[in-house]
């Protein structure tokens, strides 16, 4: 056999392996969720609209272990109603909580399956340096198009989950992570195009207002109207941030539990800022009186006690990013560990009270 004609066999081959990778994947491409949902529904929302493109690509994290759906019956169920998205986690709450509406809109979801994935979300923003405001939009996202929805099952969650970042990484981001970055976190649990498909349904339920004020923006508002005096520049950080890194802390663990969802994002952040300055300067800064913040005070006081186990927040140093704006990358800690210590807490009725005014920091 001469070499020419080797090279040509060997070409051959490879080819057919080729050809027979791409059918095993079109063939795998039918079994997710996404590929389930009524084509009438997907036309709709695909009208018109051109694919996003991405730039940047770090280090690989690991994949939420939720099971990906993969027969007929446990396809995605996305009424779509777009009327009833609210703009906003609207500061008017269903006086049942909407804690609990979220579990009555999906009864097959537990509660921790919700902090397990915004803990995986926060793992994800810090293996790709993203800002915490992009995390927190996320969540924003997250939370906003579940209560919209109904009887969405777990094995979809990571995908509405990633998505969400997906799109907060677009908004805020100067240099956001690629499409297929985002699939390559799932352990390729999902296809590109079930994420773009799923970008857009979260879209439309969103009505496109992706600009909300979110918890970390109410906080460092808050904070840096406290610690400014009447010459300072606003625009300009004047906050302590050893602090603010311990009390972003303190704001991320409180999000993963389920009943964040019944305050108010400005009342979530003001009783963070409460557990470290004086609450007469938290009353001046927010404008929101402490007999507001009481009950949400008392309800994270569990969560203070946690995360004071831990000590002092040391800043990190990240490659490409700038001195003056490290403090502002998510970061990651043991908030799962920190989640269930204070639930267990909760539980027996060890609730610590929040500091007096003279234990605290100016």
């Amino acid at each position: 056999m001469t070499r020419r004609s080797g090279r040509q066999r060997k070409r051959s081959e490879n080819a057919s392996r080729r050809k027979g990778k791409v059918r095993k994947q079109s063939n795998r491409k039918m079994d997710q969720p996404l590929a389930k949902l009524q084509l009438d529904k997907n036309r709709a929302i695909l009208e018109g609209v051109s694919q996003p493109c991405l730039i940047g690509s770090p280090e690989k994290t690991k994949a939420l272990d939720f099971p990906a759906l993969t027969s007929s019956e446990s396809m995605i169920r996305c009424p779509l109603r777009s009327s009833d998205a609210p703009h906003e986690i609207s500061p008017i709450l269903d006086k049942r909580g909407r804690s609990l509406s979220f579990i009555e809109k999906h009864p097959t979801l537990q509660p921790r399956m919700r902090s397990i994935l915004l803990d995986w979300l926060i793992e994800v923003s810090e293996a790709y340096t993203l800002h915490r405001q992009t995390f927190y939009l996320a969540q924003e996202y997250f939370d906003r198009f579940m209560l919209t929805q109904s009887n969405i099952e777990k094995g979809i969650l990571q995908l509405i989950g990633v998505t969400c970042l997906f799109i907060a990484s677009k908004m805020e981001e100067s240099s956001p992570p690629k499409l297929s970055d985002m699939v390559y976190v799932t352990a390729g649990t999902y296809f590109e195009e079930e994420v773009l498909q799923m970008e857009l349904i979260i879209l439309k339920e969103l009505q496109w207002n992706l600009c909300p004020e979110t918890l970390v923006s109410w906080l460092q508002v808050y904070f840096q109207l406290a610690s400014m005096d009447t010459h300072s520049d606003l625009l300009e950080p004047h906050f302590p941030v050893d602090v603010f890194l311990l009390m972003t802390r303190l704001l991320d663990l409180c999000v993963l539990d389920l009943n964040s969802l019944n305050f108010e994002y400005r009342v979530l952040a003001a009783s963070v800022l409460c557990h470290f300055i004086p609450p007469e300067t938290v009353e001046e800064v927010s404008g929101l009186p402490i007999d507001a913040l009481r009950p949400c005070m008392s309800w994270m006081a569990p969560f203070v006690d946690s995360v004071g186990l831990l000590g002092k927040v040391t800043l990190r140093d990240f490659n490409n990013v700038k001195t003056e704006d490290r403090h502002n990358i998510q970061t990651h800690a043991n908030y799962m560990s920190m989640l269930d210590g204070a639930s267990q807490k909760m539980l027996n009725g060890q609730i610590p009270t929040p500091p007096s005014s003279t234990e605290k920091t100016h």
